[in-house]
């Protein structure tokens, strides 16, 4: 049974930087492709980005690419998000999954607890 634990969110004012982290415990990640999802209040969760196994291929939101960053640590079994430029529209409580594929983006495991990011204008 695969646990992932979220890290990294807080407050933040407009055009500032977040660098989530997500650990996992329970089985080695590394051969997975991971991802990023985020979910704001009253919406649906919604990919952001993942990455391959061996962190060769990325994939990013139309909404976040240029200003998100998606990296793995396989030696520490973790995978992260560098978000900088950050809008108020990226509010929201993000989470980590392993996702079936780069071009199949649907989630695979539980969902963790995520955490916050909130961004002020």
């Amino acid at each position: 049974q695969v646990q992932l634990v979220e890290s990294g969110g807080g407050l933040v004012q407009a055009g500032g930087s977040l660098r989530l982290s997500c650990a996992a415990s329970g089985r080695t990640i590394s051969t997975y492709v991971m991802g990023w999802f985020r979910q704001a209040p009253g919406k649906e969760r919604e990919f952001v980005a993942a990455i391959t196994g061996s962190g060769g291929t990325t994939s990013y939101a139309d909404s976040v690419k240029g200003r998100f960053t998606i990296s793995r640590d396989n030696a520490k079994n973790t995978v992260n998000l560098q978000m900088d430029s950050l809008k108020p529209e990226d509010t929201a409580v993000y989470y980590c999954n392993r996702v079936l594929s780069i071009a199949n983006r649907a989630a695979y495991w539980d969902w963790g607890q995520g955490t916050q990011v909130t961004v002020s204008s």
